[in-house]
Protein backbone atom coordinates (compact mmCIF):
# COMPACT_ATOMS: atom_id res chain seq x y z
CA UNK A 1 0.00 0.00 0.00
CA UNK A 2 1.04 3.19 -0.94
CA UNK A 3 0.20 6.75 -0.36
CA UNK A 4 -1.15 8.50 -3.58
CA UNK A 5 -2.46 11.94 -2.82
CA UNK A 6 -3.21 13.87 0.03
CA UNK A 7 -5.80 17.26 -0.01
CA UNK A 8 -6.30 20.12 2.92
CA UNK A 9 -9.12 21.84 3.81
CA UNK A 10 -9.61 25.16 5.63
CA UNK A 11 -13.26 25.05 7.88
CA UNK A 12 -14.64 27.47 9.80
CA UNK A 13 -15.08 27.54 12.87
CA UNK A 14 -10.82 27.78 12.89
CA UNK A 15 -9.89 24.36 11.89
CA UNK A 16 -7.79 22.50 9.27
CA UNK A 17 -8.29 19.06 7.96
CA UNK A 18 -5.89 16.32 6.54
CA UNK A 19 -7.51 14.08 3.72
CA UNK A 20 -4.49 11.11 2.86
CA UNK A 21 -5.70 8.78 0.41
CA UNK A 22 -3.98 5.37 -0.46
CA UNK A 23 -3.89 3.54 -3.82
CA UNK A 24 -5.99 0.68 -1.99
CA UNK A 25 -9.01 2.92 -1.59
CA UNK A 26 -8.21 3.85 2.04
CA UNK A 27 -8.76 7.39 3.80
CA UNK A 28 -7.23 8.62 6.72
CA UNK A 29 -8.33 11.79 8.10
CA UNK A 30 -6.04 13.99 10.53
CA UNK A 31 -6.35 17.43 11.92
CA UNK A 32 -3.24 19.43 11.66
CA UNK A 33 -3.67 23.03 13.39
CA UNK A 34 -2.33 25.97 15.34
CA UNK A 35 -5.51 28.13 16.50
CA UNK A 36 -4.78 31.36 14.52
CA UNK A 37 -2.28 29.97 12.36
CA UNK A 38 -3.78 27.67 9.83
CA UNK A 39 -2.48 28.87 6.89
CA UNK A 40 0.82 28.42 7.91
CA UNK A 41 0.46 25.21 9.35
CA UNK A 42 -0.98 24.33 6.20
CA UNK A 43 2.65 25.38 4.28
CA UNK A 44 4.21 23.03 6.94
CA UNK A 45 2.00 19.92 5.38
CA UNK A 46 2.77 20.59 2.19
CA UNK A 47 6.40 20.49 2.84
CA UNK A 48 6.08 17.52 4.69
CA UNK A 49 3.92 15.44 2.52
CA UNK A 50 6.71 15.91 -0.11
CA UNK A 51 8.32 12.63 1.29
CA UNK A 52 5.79 10.93 2.11
CA UNK A 53 3.72 10.19 -0.92
CA UNK A 54 4.30 7.08 -2.08
CA UNK A 55 5.42 5.71 0.58
CA UNK A 56 3.93 2.69 3.07
CA UNK A 57 1.68 4.84 5.28
CA UNK A 58 1.41 1.72 7.98
CA UNK A 59 5.39 2.78 8.54
CA UNK A 60 4.22 5.20 11.01
CA UNK A 61 6.72 5.36 13.49
CA UNK A 62 9.77 5.69 10.97
CA UNK A 63 7.75 8.23 9.51
CA UNK A 64 7.04 10.07 12.37
CA UNK A 65 10.78 10.23 13.19
CA UNK A 66 11.99 11.37 9.51
CA UNK A 67 9.60 14.03 9.74
CA UNK A 68 10.90 14.81 12.89
CA UNK A 69 14.64 14.21 12.98
CA UNK A 70 15.10 14.64 9.34
CA UNK A 71 14.88 18.40 9.97
CA UNK A 72 18.48 20.21 11.75
CA UNK A 73 15.72 23.03 13.10
CA UNK A 74 12.94 20.94 15.07
CA UNK A 75 10.05 20.96 16.99
CA UNK A 76 7.50 23.68 17.80
CA UNK A 77 4.06 24.92 17.52
CA UNK A 78 3.97 24.91 14.00
CA UNK A 79 6.08 21.93 12.55
CA UNK A 80 4.77 19.89 15.10
CA UNK A 81 1.06 20.69 14.72
CA UNK A 82 1.88 19.78 10.64
CA UNK A 83 3.32 16.50 12.22
CA UNK A 84 0.33 15.51 14.77
CA UNK A 85 -2.17 15.78 11.49
CA UNK A 86 -0.18 13.84 9.40
CA UNK A 87 0.34 11.12 12.07
CA UNK A 88 -3.07 10.84 13.07
CA UNK A 89 -4.21 10.48 9.44
CA UNK A 90 -1.54 7.67 9.21
CA UNK A 91 -3.36 6.02 12.21
CA UNK A 92 -6.68 6.17 10.45
CA UNK A 93 -5.28 4.48 7.54
CA UNK A 94 -3.71 1.78 9.58
CA UNK A 95 -6.77 0.65 11.75
CA UNK A 96 -8.85 0.65 8.30
CA UNK A 97 -6.21 -0.77 6.70
CA UNK A 98 -6.46 -3.98 9.57
CA UNK A 99 -10.29 -3.89 10.57
CA UNK A 100 -9.24 -2.16 14.31
CA UNK A 101 -9.77 0.96 15.94
CA UNK A 102 -6.82 2.35 16.86
CA UNK A 103 -6.83 1.68 20.67
CA UNK A 104 -6.17 -1.92 19.66
CA UNK A 105 -3.10 -1.38 18.16
CA UNK A 106 -2.09 0.75 21.07
CA UNK A 107 -2.53 -1.90 23.32
CA UNK A 108 -6.39 -2.06 23.89
CA UNK A 109 -8.73 -0.15 26.29
CA UNK A 110 -7.84 0.03 29.91
CA UNK A 111 -11.73 1.88 29.87
CA UNK A 112 -14.83 2.14 28.28
CA UNK A 113 -15.48 5.27 28.25
CA UNK A 114 -13.96 8.91 29.78
CA UNK A 115 -15.60 11.86 31.27
CA UNK A 116 -15.48 14.63 29.83
CA UNK A 117 -15.60 18.62 30.39
CA UNK A 118 -18.08 21.83 29.16
CA UNK A 119 -16.37 24.95 28.61
CA UNK A 120 -18.74 28.05 29.55
CA UNK A 121 -18.00 32.02 30.09
CA UNK A 122 -16.20 32.81 26.91
CA UNK A 123 -13.08 34.82 26.89
CA UNK A 124 -14.73 37.42 29.41
CA UNK A 125 -16.57 35.38 31.80
CA UNK A 126 -19.73 36.57 32.84
CA UNK A 127 -23.45 34.82 34.14
CA UNK A 128 -21.15 32.08 34.69
CA UNK A 129 -23.60 30.54 37.37
CA UNK A 130 -26.39 30.26 34.93
CA UNK A 131 -23.93 28.59 32.27
CA UNK A 132 -22.53 26.16 34.59
CA UNK A 133 -26.43 24.99 35.85
CA UNK A 134 -27.50 24.65 32.44
CA UNK A 135 -24.59 22.35 30.92
CA UNK A 136 -24.35 20.24 34.37
CA UNK A 137 -28.52 20.39 33.58
CA UNK A 138 -27.40 19.03 30.71
CA UNK A 139 -25.62 15.69 32.30
CA UNK A 140 -22.30 17.14 32.71
CA UNK A 141 -20.41 16.62 35.84
CA UNK A 142 -17.10 18.78 35.39
CA UNK A 143 -17.01 22.46 33.71
CA UNK A 144 -13.95 24.74 32.52
CA UNK A 145 -13.86 28.96 32.73
CA UNK A 146 -11.44 30.96 31.69
CA UNK A 147 -10.42 32.51 35.26
CA UNK A 148 -10.10 36.13 34.51
CA UNK A 149 -9.33 38.68 31.34
CA UNK A 150 -5.89 40.69 31.21
CA UNK A 151 -4.12 41.19 33.70
CA UNK A 152 -0.56 43.24 34.68
CA UNK A 153 2.15 41.60 36.50
CA UNK A 154 0.84 43.91 39.94
CA UNK A 155 -2.58 44.21 39.77
CA UNK A 156 -5.61 45.45 41.79
CA UNK A 157 -7.15 42.56 44.32
CA UNK A 158 -10.63 43.96 42.73
CA UNK A 159 -9.78 41.77 39.56
CA UNK A 160 -9.00 39.13 41.87
CA UNK A 161 -12.68 39.74 44.01
CA UNK A 162 -14.02 38.97 40.27
CA UNK A 163 -12.44 35.81 39.73
CA UNK A 164 -13.45 35.00 43.11
CA UNK A 165 -17.14 36.17 42.95
CA UNK A 166 -17.61 34.24 39.69
CA UNK A 167 -16.31 30.74 40.91
CA UNK A 168 -18.36 30.84 43.91
CA UNK A 169 -21.57 31.59 41.47
CA UNK A 170 -20.91 28.23 39.55
CA UNK A 171 -20.28 26.48 43.14
CA UNK A 172 -23.41 27.92 44.37
CA UNK A 173 -25.33 27.16 41.29
CA UNK A 174 -23.55 23.44 41.11
CA UNK A 175 -23.17 22.34 44.31
CA UNK A 176 -20.17 20.91 46.07
CA UNK A 177 -18.78 18.11 44.21
CA UNK A 178 -19.30 19.19 40.34
CA UNK A 179 -16.05 19.82 39.14
CA UNK A 180 -14.39 23.38 38.28
CA UNK A 181 -11.41 23.56 36.07
CA UNK A 182 -10.16 27.15 36.20
CA UNK A 183 -8.19 28.15 33.18
CA UNK A 184 -5.69 31.01 33.89
CA UNK A 185 -4.47 30.82 29.78
CA UNK A 186 -1.32 32.17 30.50
CA UNK A 187 -3.15 35.61 31.45
CA UNK A 188 -1.89 36.15 34.93
CA UNK A 189 1.88 36.51 35.94
CA UNK A 190 3.65 35.16 38.46
CA UNK A 191 2.72 37.99 41.13
CA UNK A 192 -0.97 37.63 41.19
CA UNK A 193 -1.14 34.05 40.24
CA UNK A 194 0.45 32.95 43.59
CA UNK A 195 -2.38 35.00 45.32
CA UNK A 196 -5.20 33.68 42.88
CA UNK A 197 -4.46 30.13 43.25
CA UNK A 198 -4.07 30.63 47.53
CA UNK A 199 -7.76 32.31 47.28
CA UNK A 200 -9.45 30.25 45.07
CA UNK A 201 -8.58 27.14 47.64
CA UNK A 202 -11.94 27.36 49.16
CA UNK A 203 -13.94 26.23 46.56
CA UNK A 204 -11.90 23.37 45.86
CA UNK A 205 -11.43 23.46 42.47
CA UNK A 206 -10.65 20.21 39.87
CA UNK A 207 -7.42 22.01 38.51
CA UNK A 208 -6.50 25.15 37.86
CA UNK A 209 -4.82 25.82 34.43
CA UNK A 210 -1.83 27.34 32.80
CA UNK A 211 -1.11 29.83 36.08
CA UNK A 212 1.42 31.25 34.01
CA UNK A 213 2.82 31.27 30.37
CA UNK A 214 4.88 27.89 29.47
CA UNK A 215 8.08 29.93 29.20
CA UNK A 216 7.66 30.65 32.80
CA UNK A 217 7.04 27.26 34.01
CA UNK A 218 9.85 27.35 36.67
CA UNK A 219 7.72 29.42 38.57
CA UNK A 220 5.32 26.90 38.90
CA UNK A 221 7.09 25.60 42.20
CA UNK A 222 6.68 28.35 43.71
CA UNK A 223 2.67 28.74 42.89
CA UNK A 224 3.01 24.80 43.64
CA UNK A 225 4.41 25.73 47.33
CA UNK A 226 1.33 28.37 47.96
CA UNK A 227 -2.01 25.99 47.30
CA UNK A 228 -3.24 22.41 47.50
CA UNK A 229 -5.12 22.72 44.04
CA UNK A 230 -3.84 20.78 41.46
CA UNK A 231 -1.89 22.23 38.83
CA UNK A 232 -2.05 21.41 35.38
CA UNK A 233 -0.25 22.66 31.89
CA UNK A 234 0.94 21.37 28.49
CA UNK A 235 -1.03 23.22 25.65
CA UNK A 236 1.82 24.68 24.89
CA UNK A 237 4.00 22.26 25.20
CA UNK A 238 4.81 20.34 21.94
CA UNK A 239 6.77 16.78 22.93
CA UNK A 240 8.47 14.65 25.31
CA UNK A 241 11.19 16.56 25.00
CA UNK A 242 9.20 19.96 26.32
CA UNK A 243 7.30 17.46 29.08
CA UNK A 244 10.16 16.02 30.66
CA UNK A 245 11.20 19.36 32.70
CA UNK A 246 8.26 19.51 34.22
CA UNK A 247 7.91 15.96 34.94
CA UNK A 248 11.44 15.43 36.43
CA UNK A 249 10.81 19.28 38.57
CA UNK A 250 7.72 17.59 40.46
CA UNK A 251 5.45 20.54 40.22
CA UNK A 252 2.76 19.53 37.83
CA UNK A 253 -0.53 17.60 38.66
CA UNK A 254 -2.18 17.06 35.65
CA UNK A 255 -0.50 17.55 31.93
CA UNK A 256 -2.49 18.43 28.90
CA UNK A 257 -1.07 17.95 25.88
CA UNK A 258 -2.71 18.57 22.55
CA UNK A 259 -2.91 15.83 20.10
CA UNK A 260 -2.99 18.49 17.14
CA UNK A 261 -0.01 20.19 18.25
CA UNK A 262 2.37 17.70 20.46
CA UNK A 263 3.18 15.27 17.15
CA UNK A 264 -0.46 13.00 17.45
CA UNK A 265 -1.08 9.81 18.24
CA UNK A 266 2.44 8.36 18.50
CA UNK A 267 3.96 11.43 20.47
CA UNK A 268 0.90 11.48 22.84
CA UNK A 269 1.10 7.35 23.44
CA UNK A 270 4.62 8.24 24.92
CA UNK A 271 4.18 11.61 26.59
CA UNK A 272 1.32 10.31 28.60
CA UNK A 273 3.10 6.93 29.40
CA UNK A 274 5.94 9.31 31.17
CA UNK A 275 3.62 10.96 32.65
CA UNK A 276 2.27 8.19 34.58
CA UNK A 277 5.71 7.01 36.06
CA UNK A 278 5.99 10.52 37.90
CA UNK A 279 1.81 9.97 39.43
CA UNK A 280 1.04 12.42 36.80
CA UNK A 281 -2.68 12.46 35.55
CA UNK A 282 -3.63 13.87 32.08
CA UNK A 283 -6.14 15.97 30.76
CA UNK A 284 -5.65 16.34 27.02
CA UNK A 285 -6.08 19.42 25.23
CA UNK A 286 -9.22 19.46 22.54
CA UNK A 287 -11.00 22.86 22.01
CA UNK A 288 -11.08 21.74 18.17
CA UNK A 289 -12.78 19.54 15.60
CA UNK A 290 -14.08 15.50 15.65
CA UNK A 291 -10.98 14.21 14.23
CA UNK A 292 -8.90 15.80 17.12
CA UNK A 293 -11.38 14.79 19.62
CA UNK A 294 -11.26 11.35 18.03
CA UNK A 295 -7.53 10.82 18.07
CA UNK A 296 -7.79 12.17 22.18
CA UNK A 297 -10.04 9.23 22.58
CA UNK A 298 -7.70 6.66 21.43
CA UNK A 299 -4.99 7.81 23.26
CA UNK A 300 -7.48 8.21 26.69
CA UNK A 301 -8.37 4.39 25.86
CA UNK A 302 -5.20 2.62 26.51
CA UNK A 303 -3.67 5.36 29.30
CA UNK A 304 -4.44 4.42 33.02
CA UNK A 305 -3.87 7.92 34.22
CA UNK A 306 -6.30 10.04 31.77
CA UNK A 307 -8.76 11.15 33.73
CA UNK A 308 -10.75 13.43 32.00
CA UNK A 309 -11.34 15.06 28.32
CA UNK A 310 -11.60 18.43 27.03
CA UNK A 311 -14.26 18.81 24.04
CA UNK A 312 -15.17 21.29 21.96
CA UNK A 313 -19.22 21.07 22.05
CA UNK A 314 -21.09 24.16 21.88
CA UNK A 315 -17.76 26.28 23.21
CA UNK A 316 -17.72 29.71 22.35
CA UNK A 317 -15.50 29.48 19.40
CA UNK A 318 -17.72 27.52 17.38
CA UNK A 319 -20.16 29.60 16.46
CA UNK A 320 -21.69 29.12 13.07
CA UNK A 321 -20.33 26.07 12.77
CA UNK A 322 -19.76 22.93 15.61
CA UNK A 323 -18.22 19.69 16.33
CA UNK A 324 -20.62 17.25 15.53
CA UNK A 325 -21.54 18.88 11.60
CA UNK A 326 -18.65 17.28 10.24
CA UNK A 327 -19.17 14.10 10.99
CA UNK A 328 -21.95 11.94 9.54
CA UNK A 329 -22.68 10.25 12.88
CA UNK A 330 -23.13 12.97 15.80
CA UNK A 331 -24.01 9.99 18.02
CA UNK A 332 -20.54 8.37 17.99
CA UNK A 333 -19.63 11.48 20.66
CA UNK A 334 -22.56 10.94 22.74
CA UNK A 335 -22.20 12.38 26.20
CA UNK A 336 -24.17 10.85 28.91
CA UNK A 337 -23.96 10.97 32.91
CA UNK A 338 -21.01 13.23 32.12
CA UNK A 339 -19.35 10.52 30.11
CA UNK A 340 -18.29 9.27 26.41
CA UNK A 341 -17.83 5.88 25.46
CA UNK A 342 -14.97 5.65 23.31
CA UNK A 343 -15.44 4.60 19.50
CA UNK A 344 -14.78 1.30 18.62
CA UNK A 345 -15.00 1.66 15.31
CA UNK A 346 -12.12 1.14 12.68
CA UNK A 347 -9.37 3.52 12.34
CA UNK A 348 -10.11 6.63 14.26
CA UNK A 349 -13.58 5.54 15.28
CA UNK A 350 -15.08 8.08 12.89
CA UNK A 351 -16.54 8.95 9.56
CA UNK A 352 -16.05 12.64 7.83
CA UNK A 353 -18.57 14.26 6.31
CA UNK A 354 -16.64 14.90 3.47
CA UNK A 355 -19.07 16.63 1.25
CA UNK A 356 -19.74 19.18 4.64
CA UNK A 357 -16.02 19.84 4.54
CA UNK A 358 -15.80 20.53 0.89
CA UNK A 359 -18.44 23.32 0.84
CA UNK A 360 -17.26 24.59 4.43
CA UNK A 361 -13.66 24.52 2.97
CA UNK A 362 -15.19 27.29 -0.08
CA UNK A 363 -16.14 28.63 3.02
CA UNK A 364 -12.66 29.01 4.85
CA UNK A 365 -11.85 31.60 7.71
CA UNK A 366 -9.02 33.11 8.70
CA UNK A 367 -9.80 33.13 12.42
CA UNK A 368 -7.44 35.15 14.93
CA UNK A 369 -7.03 35.42 18.63
CA UNK A 370 -7.91 39.34 19.63
CA UNK A 371 -5.35 41.30 20.73
CA UNK A 372 -5.96 42.39 24.35
CA UNK A 373 -4.43 45.89 25.83
CA UNK A 374 -4.43 46.95 29.57
CA UNK A 375 -5.33 50.48 30.38
CA UNK A 376 -2.11 52.05 29.74
CA UNK A 377 -2.25 50.48 26.18
CA UNK A 378 0.71 48.11 26.43
CA UNK A 379 -0.03 44.53 25.02
CA UNK A 380 -1.81 42.40 27.44
CA UNK A 381 -1.75 38.11 27.20
CA UNK A 382 -4.96 36.79 25.77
Amino acid sequence: MKLTNYELFQVPPRWLFLKLETDEGIVGWGEPVIEGRAATVKAAVMELMDYLIGKDPLQIEDHWNVLYRGGFYRGGPILMSALSGIDQALWDIKGKYLGVPVHQLLGGKVRESIKVYSWIGGDRPSDVGAAAKAVVEQGFKAIKMNATNEMQYVDSYEKIDRVLENVAAIRDAVGPYIGIGIDFHGRVHKPMAKILAKELEAFRPMFIEEPVLPENNEALREIANHTVIPIATGERMYSKWDFKHVLTAGYVDIIQPDLSHAGGITENKKILSMAEAFDVAAAPHCPLGPIALASCLQVDATCHNAFIQEQSLGIHYNQGSDLLDYVTDGHVFHYEDGYVNIPNQAGLGIEINEAHVRKMAEVGHNWKNPIWRHSDHSVAEW
